[in-house]
């Protein structure tokens, strides 16, 4: 049975390899937009992005070093409404990308299509650790498993101090920070801790703004909060991040782009994206900004501070990307 079942994942991986090399010979006829820096120079125009806090660095960074490359008349703006904000100005039609953290739901895919925004594009464009962190004067916490982060978090949980997490941590306050209800890393952390979306206890310091919750966390001594990677690598001096025991393996396991990469560190790994709308996707500097993006993908996410792509990943966002270039280009 063993060597059936290993012989079956074989199989698998060979027509996945098989399935993107025949999208890539498909995609291969799309006019790709060119990246020189002449090229880029010659673009112009505004390009709006709203959405995931988690998200918005990233994007920004890109922004930054796509402009540097070359594309100086691009004006890109990124805002930080939250995943959920963003897909609703992105549903209303009033941005070009919407940054999120977790994938669009069936309902906001109604609105847009209510809302006759047209047809949009999702594209994976990092990796996340979404990490648990706690104040530098914590020095009894190292590692909490997900039924104490559920003890913690669930709806109507009544735990105040870290004696209630814990029997041997201290008689300690603990007061939480996370972020606010239109965030996708709140919909993710809910569901990967509490086993159902949006369902948490309601009484914690909550933002959409991730330095606030920092700020919060890094000033409290029995403070606890969570959000994305990159701002504990932004904070690391102020902030201790916690390890999460692995559920299948037992193992307590540090967040970081091995083990973001290598699906050690569950279950608060996740892929963030970035949604297009057609109408915007089909206009030069659009296509050319995303495909910068994917051309440049582990640079943008190491100076952003993020988990970069999978070479696995990075190949389907990039057949991904090519079959959008060729499916805009045809209208």
């Amino acid at each position: 049975m063993r060597h059936s079942s290993r012989l079956r994942r074989a199989v698998v991986a060979v027509a996945a390899v098989a399935l993107v090399g025949t999208l890539a010979s498909f995609a291969a006829a799309a006019k790709a937009p060119t990246l020189t820096k002449a090229a880029l120079s010659r673009l112009s125009g505004t390009i709006t992005a709203d959405g995931s806090s988690t998200v918005g660095p990233y994007t920004t960074a890109a922004a930054e070093l796509f402009r540097r490359a070359g594309a100086g008349k691009v004006d890109i703006t990124v805002g930080i409404s939250g995943t959920g904000g963003g897909f609703e100005r992105f549903c209303r039609g009033e941005i070009d990308l919407s940054d999120a953290s977790r994938p669009m739901r069936n309902r906001e895919a109604s609105v847009c299509k209510d809302n006759n925004v047209g047809s949009w594009r999702a594209f994976t464009v990092a990796n996340d650790a979404l990490t648990v962190v706690v104040s530098r004067e914590n020095t009894w916490a190292t590692c909490l498993t997900v039924a104490e982060l559920k003890k913690i978090w669930e709806p109507g949980s009544k735990v105040s101090n870290w004696r209630d997490v814990r029997s041997t941590f201290p008689n300690e306050r603990l007061e939480l920070f996370g972020p606010g209800t239109d965030s996708g890393t709140f919909e993710y952390f809910t569901e990967a801790i509490n086993g159902r979306a949006r369902a948490s206890r309601s009484d914690y310091s909550a933002s959409e703004d991730d330095n606030v919750l920092v700020q919060g966390v890094a000033g409290t001594k029995g403070g606890l909060g969570y959000f994305g990677f990159s701002y504990y690598e932004e904070n690391q001096s102020r902030l201790k991040a916690l390890q999460v025991e692995n559920p299948k393996t037992g193992k307590c396991v540090t967040p970081s782009v091995a083990t973001a990469q290598s699906n050690a560190y569950k279950p608060l790994s996740r892929p963030l994206f970035v949604y297009a709308k057609g109408s915007s996707f089909r206009r030069p500097a659009v296509q050319a900004f995303l495909a910068y993006i994917f051309a440049n993908e582990k640079a943008i996410a190491t100076r952003a501070g993020f988990v970069p792509l999978t070479t696995a990943q990075l190949a389907r966002a990039r057949v991904n990307f090519d079959l959008a270039v060729k499916a805009a280009n045809r209208v």
